[in-house]
């Protein structure tokens, strides 16, 4: 199992388990974090998923896919951060990945 932190925007962090292969936004819907949306069902064609990755692990996801920069092109708050969190599949080298729904302070 792969261990995904979900820092929230009341400063809760919540911590699931969840198996390799699964996107962070499905793992997200399936354990009702309530800030992770979608509109598009995980296809990259909206940019509802979109959240910030810790910058610990940013250079530890694979780069940001050609569809995924245009999605996060339409993000008022983008940051180096951004990612649409349907696009990060869960492998075992991203157990311990923390995400921020909001935008964390700087």
């Amino acid at each position: 199992m792969v261990h995904v932190t979900f820092v929230q925007s009341t400063g809760e962090r919540r911590t699931i388990d969840l198996p390799p292969g699964v996107s962070v936004m499905e793992g997200g819907q399936q354990h009702a974090i309530p800030e992770v949306e979608t509109d598009c069902g995980g296809v990259c064609t909206c940019a509802a998923c979109h959240l910030y990755v810790d910058p610990a692990w940013v250079d530890r996801l694979p780069p940001i896919a050609k569809q995924e920069n245009l999605m996060l092109a339409l993000v008022a708050d983008r940051r180096a951060t951004s990612r649409l969190s349907c696009q990060i599949k869960l492998t075992d080298e991203l157990d311990g990945l923390v995400v921020w729904t909001i935008k964390p302070e700087e």
